[in-house]
């Protein structure tokens, strides 16, 4: 396998690899990543689609990226994706995955007129005073010492970062920054979460700083993505005969070391209550999707609070496949599961969606985001930070494209909130989230929108439904780690075997996107059937100076740098080096970028 840039390699077909005919898949959840490798298989790999196994534990496909109705409790979403116009392996895939509206256009064509038609940009980042104050002002507010740490951070290789959180590498003063407030809400870091990660989100997205503060480096699908994409691609899938098999709670991966060579020989799994085994060949390819960060969600519902007793039980059958298999490990190239699951309570935050089609709060929502929800448009454009809630709670809400699904009613609108405290009270319902129920989460939502308080009970039971979501190991992959605690996606000496999803090591790339899991899943199949033609490079703005000298303009708040406060040693460099430029190509890169006049 490598990689490559281009459309010479984009818009080539690879020849049919040798030997695929006699060769089988087996592949381990249906999540993206999953999904992702089966189109590979079908598509590049030229599979036949009746050798391609998918095997599922639950009856539904789409791993995290669900979003359902209840009958009998309402709408769920676990959460949302935020995707940009650099997810690279993402639009490869879907430009040949038919739409589900529209079956003469792709994915990605809907997607993409959708998106130009519709930008997506936000009026309301964040809000203080019970949302009497919304606005996005674009304004960082980093002081010198956490411009010069996140610069540090930048440059620093990330062996020097394995095992550090970012309270280790950057001062005090940042965590009062407004590049703090959108960067911790938009992509849920915490204080101890893993540097090394930090530091690839600054890198991978450097091209879109100026776009963080009104999400403006944002798109979105039509609808939820189950619906959007999972669907799509589970058709497409089976239209080629790709065979999925729900109930399938795979317990184990038996490998057999022999010399260099590692080769998957048993799939352990229980059926309809029964322990089963399917012995394997080396033509036999074992996909695994190990860990899974929505593992062990725990439900509420109106009057319900979540039951955490699964929780407390411990991790949930992902990590137990996954541990079952580090084990077999001679040096622990298979990664080490438990460096992620084993803290839940750094690892956990908790999502709701209510459902209301009160007028009332329907005209507090056009308050804050200055749109009407109902127009099937934008609203707010990515989450709405509670400012007065970042002692509490911590509560940021979203209201997307509406309808959000098919089934909605064209009067209801959905709205998608989450909280990365949940072990602590709220600013009116005083207990912690995880011990609240549907209603009492609404109640504290209402309260930051503005609705009068005397009204709130009242309107939190009988004019909104809301589902919540407690998810122990949502940001598990955020955890501080040593680069070999996550198995690279094929291990060396591998010949029949590959890890897929969040918990596996591919380089450059972010965790927690849709982007990171459909990688893994191209990368897995292109290296074993060995298919001759490049995979898409992760987007290369860190290595383009005009995109680094952009970012540092909307860094310093728009300011030409001869406006940034200096000592008097660096204004005298300054000079020198503005001096030495002065009339060349790197003048005008600097004064493309704003940072001189």
């Amino acid at each position: 396998m490598y990689y490559s840039a281009g459309t010479y390699e984009s818009f080539a077909h690879p020849e049919k690899p040798e030997g695929v005919d006699k060769k089988s898949a087996y592949i381990i959840g249906t999540g993206l990543a999953g999904l992702t490798a089966a189109f590979y298989l079908v598509r590049d790999g030229q599979m036949k689609g009746e050798h391609i196994h998918l095997l599922e534990k639950l009856t539904l496909a789409g791993g995290s990226c669900d979003g359902r109705k209840d009958i009998t409790k309402g709408f769920f979403m676990r959460g949302g994706r935020e995707m940009d116009n650099h997810f690279e392996v993402m639009w490869d895939m879907f430009r040949d995955v038919p739409s589900m509206e529209n079956p003469e256009i792709s994915v990605l064509d809907e997607y993409y007129w959708l998106n130009k038609h519709d930008p997506n940009y936000s009026l309301c980042r964040a809000t203080v005073n019970r949302g009497q104050d919304a606005h996005t002002d674009k304004k960082f507010g980093l002081d010198k010492a956490s411009a010069q740490a996140l610069s540090k951070l930048f440059i620093t290789p990330e062996k020097e970062l394995e095992g550090k959180k970012i309270s280790e590498v950057l001062p005090d003063s940042f965590w009062d920054t407004n590049f703090w407030l959108y960067w911790q809400t938009m992509f849920a870091f915490q204080r101890w979460s893993s540097a090394l990660e930090m530091k690839r989100y600054l890198c991978r997205y450097v091209h879109h700083i100026d776009g963080l503060p009104d999400f403006s480096a944002l798109r979105f699908t039509k609808y939820n993505q189950y619906e959007s994409l999972i669907m799509p691609l589970v058709n497409y899938l089976t239209a080629h005969g790709v065979q999925i098999e729900y109930g399938m709670d795979v317990k184990n991966v038996v490998i057999e070391t022999v010399g260099d060579k590692k080769i998957a020989r048993q799939i352990v799994y229980i059926k309809d209550g029964e322990e089963q085994t399917l012995d394997l060949v080396e033509d036999d390819l074992v996909f695994i999707t190990n860990g899974c960060c929505t593992d062990t969600s725990c439900y509420g519902d109106q009057t319900h609070v979540p039951d955490l007793s699964k929780v407390k039980n411990g991790a949930g059958e992902s990590w137990d496949l996954w541990k079952n298999i580090a084990r077999q490990a001679k040096h622990g190239e298979f990664g080490n599961p438990d460096n992620f699951c084993d803290d839940y309570e750094a690892t956990n935050w908790m999502s709701a969606t209510v459902a209301t089609s009160d007028e009332k709060i329907i005209s507090k929502i056009k308050d804050i985001c200055k749109r009407d929800p109902r127009d099937g448009k934008v609203t707010t454009g990515g989450i709405v930070t509670v400012k007065d809630s970042t002692e509490n709670w911590y509560l940021s809400w979203t209201i997307n494209r509406q309808p959000q699904f098919k089934a909605q009613d064209k009067n209801m609108v959905l709205v998608w909130l989450y909280a990365l405290n949940t072990n602590k009270e709220g600013n009116f319902v005083k207990k912690a989230m995880r011990d609240c129920t549907g209603k009492e989460v609404c109640e504290e939502w209402l309260y930051h929108i503005g609705v009068d308080p005397k009204e709130i009970p009242d309107l939190a039971e009988n004019a909104c439904n809301t589902t919540t979501c407690f998810m122990p190991f949502i940001n598990a992959f955020f955890q501080p780690r040593k680069n070999e605690d996550r198995p690279k996606v094929v291990p060396e000496g591998s010949v029949n075997f590959a890890f897929l999803g969040q918990f596996t090591e591919t380089p450059r790339d972010t965790i927690f996107t849709i982007e990171y899991s459909m990688r893994t899943g191209m990368e897995s199949v292109y290296t074993l059937l060995d298919i001759d033609r490049g995979v898409p490079e992760v987007w290369g703005s860190k290595y383009d100076v005009r995109e680094l000298l952009r970012a540092c303009y909307y860094a310093i708040d728009k300011k030409p740098i001869t406006d940034v406060k200096l000592s008097f040693a660096e204004k005298e460099a300054l000079k020198v080096l503005l001096k030495k430029v002065k009339g060349t190509d790197v003048e005008i890169l600097l004064k493309n970028s704003g940072l001189i006049e």
